[in-house]
């Protein structure tokens, strides 16, 4: 399989589930992708209605990965519950240990995108 860098046989259980939740996750976001091109672009109705709850289905897939992740891969739920729980437009991308109101380049503050 090639989602695998290292040895399959030096792979733990869960790293080897955690690599197929990781890769099924990747085709969802995918999938959720072209379908929503092709919502995007259908002049007939019928089939627009079609595409559109096909795509609404791979979100609902993609985010039962994500919750799965949440659970099994360490820091999914810190992330989660911190970026994704707390998320609203005009503050992406601001560090919410700054404060969720903290404007970018106010008080000195540097727009800051995860720690490094």
């Amino acid at each position: 399989m090639e989602a695998y860098t290292e040895p399959y046989s030096l792979l733990n259980k869960q790293t080897v589930d955690i690599a197929q939740a990781l890769k099924s996750l990747q085709e969802e976001l995918e999938a959720i992708d072209f379908y929503n091109q092709r919502v995007n672009t259908c002049t007939n109705e019928d089939l627009k209605r079609i595409m559109a709850h096909n795509r609404d289905e791979e979100i609902e897939h993609s985010a039962m990965l994500v919750g799965w992740l949440k659970v099994y891969m360490n820091g999914w739920d810190k992330e989660i519950g911190e970026y994704v729980a707390n998320a609203k437009a005009g503050t992406m991308g601001i560090d919410l240990e700054d404060g969720p109101d903290a404007a970018p380049g106010a008080s000195g503050q540097d727009l800051k995108i995860g720690k490094l």
